[in-house]
């Protein structure tokens, strides 16, 4: 290994490339302000969504609160090192078996993904439950989307206090 390695200088000014990024077109944004209005949607399929949303909701805060005999149902217990599932109690040494049910719950998902994908992405993903739960929060809090499009479309200085949307009144 007496060979060297030839080294060639890459720091002057022809050999460094310059990236200057592409300027944004006006209409690029999702909106002429840079915001998006999500208006309420009703129906059928709305209120099934609805419905199923509050119920899984519920479930996510209040089954710590269920008891299960002297016990919550789901109660991770780290000081005693037991994990209270149901009517299961695992300790540190069933993480194996926890492990494998834990996979076997991601190959249903999987499946049920494949066999009615859009009524688990639709309804019952948890992403899409905490979104649609945003999204009823700001229509309570903000109001419809054409109204407050009009608001913020008008100008700050011409908008009297009473007039602005509730969370641009706090300065959000």
């Amino acid at each position: 290994m007496t060979q060297r390695i030839p080294l060639q200088d890459l720091t002057t000014e022809a050999a460094v490339e310059h990236h200057t990024p592409p300027s944004k077109s006006p209409n690029s944004q999702p909106s002429k302000l840079g915001y998006i209005y999500v208006r309420e949607i009703r129906g059928f399929f709305q209120r099934i969504r609805r419905h199923s949303n509050w119920l899984l909701m519920a479930l996510y805060f209040g089954l710590p609160w269920v008891n299960w005999g002297d016990r919550p149902l789901v109660w991770f217990d780290l000081s005693a090192q037991e994990f209270h599932l149901f009517a299961a109690t695992f300790y540190p040494q069933d993480f194996i078996l926890l492990t494998w049910i834990l996979v076997l719950c991601a190959f249903g998902l999987f499946l049920i993904t494949v066999v009615a994908g859009r009524v688990w992405c639709g309804y019952s993903c948890p992403q899409s439950v905490w979104t649609f739960l945003f999204i009823w929060f700001e229509h309570r809090l903000e109001g419809h989307a054409t109204v407050v499009y009009a608001v913020t479309k008008r100008r700050a200085s011409s908008i009297r206090y009473g007039e602005k949307p509730p969370n641009m009144q706090l300065g959000c």
